[in-house]
């Protein structure tokens, strides 16, 4: 299940927005009217999906996108003539006015995709090769005995580590390593 977050300038606009994805079946996190408000509830969530408009009260789409971690999509829901020229890396659009089929329909599609990128994703854990299980070990062991951290600790301050920077989890152990040694 993912997490959704929706931002819009107009507090109403957003619980419109937000009440839509309710009756279609879809939890939403948060409901927000700035940018920062909306980065403060995706830093407490793992991955996701921002649906929001063409400019905040603080920040336009484009810098929202920018601050939101790698593992975030997010719909833009605005006039054509706002993003005709393309949209940003991460950004899929949704012209206004908008229809809730459309809206529902973009919204499953997102989500199975988040779904799909999540299995690889853990499919991918499961075949590192021994070289990579060494390099991760290496760098737990060197957090638990620098920072007094437990073996759980330390995992769990690389997976963080690893979703913040948008890495995977053996790149941030190389970090840590090349920080550290």
């Amino acid at each position: 299940m993912s997490n959704i977050i929706v931002v819009f300038p107009k507090k109403e606009n957003a619980t419109n927005i937000r009440n839509l994805l309710v009756r279609g079946g879809l939890e939403v996190n948060g409901v927000c009217t700035t940018g920062a408000q909306a980065i403060n509830f995706a830093d407490t969530m793992h991955e996701g999906i921002v649906v929001c408009g063409y400019k905040m009260t603080d920040m336009m789409y484009s810098e929202l996108r920018e601050y939101l971690p790698a593992s975030f999509e997010m719909l833009l829901i605005a006039s054509r003539d706002k993003w005709g020229n393309g949209l940003v890396d991460g950004v899929v659009g949704l012209p206004m006015p908008i229809k809730v089929y459309d809206l529902m329909n973009t919204m499953e599609m997102m989500l199975q995709t988040a779904y799909v990128r999540r299995k690889k994703r853990r499919e991918a854990l499961k075949n590192r090769n021994p070289e990579q299980k060494a390099i991760i070990d290496k760098a737990k062991t060197l957090l638990m005995e620098r920072n007094n951290m437990t073996e759980e600790d330390a995992h769990k301050y690389l997976q963080k580590s690893s979703m913040d920077s948008g890495t995977n989890m053996v790149e941030t152990a190389q970090m840590v390593l090349t920080i550290m040694i």
